[in-house]
């Protein structure tokens, strides 16, 4: 089957290849093949659709599957803008290099300095962590500019859903945090 052009055009192919498989099995489900009209469509009527695009797959780019050790789950991609950027470039809690930490964020790290003596980041780029098997997923991937859970029940929680199951099923030992 032929992937819809908005999942094309979101990176899919730039994945790591041990997720491919699993995330191309999950977007040509009906659910998902809805959500992909839904999205082509805002984008054509100049939604601004956060993140972007090419950044609606990074946690699956960053994060091969058998390196997941941690499972970061948040519910939706911060939906702002800061300096011209999306806040968020799709991984949980992360913010784009410039971007303010958000207090979400700023809270993780005052914790990850209590509790482990990890002193806090003067940015909020999480990309690193994700480089090290922490998979850092939201829930919904996507989001209208200015409008918290503006893409809930599209679709994205069944796509989530089937990776959190993957993990679940064929991972030993891990964490996930919600």
């Amino acid at each position: 089957m032929t992937m819809p052009p908005v999942w094309q055009a979101a990176g899919l192919s730039q994945v790591h290849s041990t997720w491919l498989h699993t995330l191309e099995a999950s977007l040509e489900t009906p659910p998902l093949q809805s959500l992909a009209v839904f999205l082509q469509q805002q984008l054509e009527q100049g939604e601004a659709v956060l993140p972007a695009q090419q950044d609606w797959f990074n946690a699956f780019k960053l994060t091969p599957f058998e390196q997941v050790k941690v499972v970061v789950l948040g519910q939706d991609p911060y939906h702002g803008m800061e300096q011209g950027l999306p806040q968020g470039h799709g991984l949980s809690f992360s913010v784009n290099p410039g971007v303010k930490i958000p207090p979400s964020l700023r809270n993780i790290l005052k914790e990850l300095n209590a509790d482990l003596g990890i002193k806090p980041a003067i940015h909020g780029d999480l990309s690193q962590w994700a480089q090290q098997g922490v998979l850092l997923l939201n829930a919904i991937l996507t989001v209208k500019e200015g409008l918290h859970g503006s893409h809930a029940n599209k679709g994205w929680e069944t796509f989530t859903d089937s990776i959190i199951n993957k993990i679940n099923d064929q991972r030993k030992s891990v964490i996930f945090m919600l």
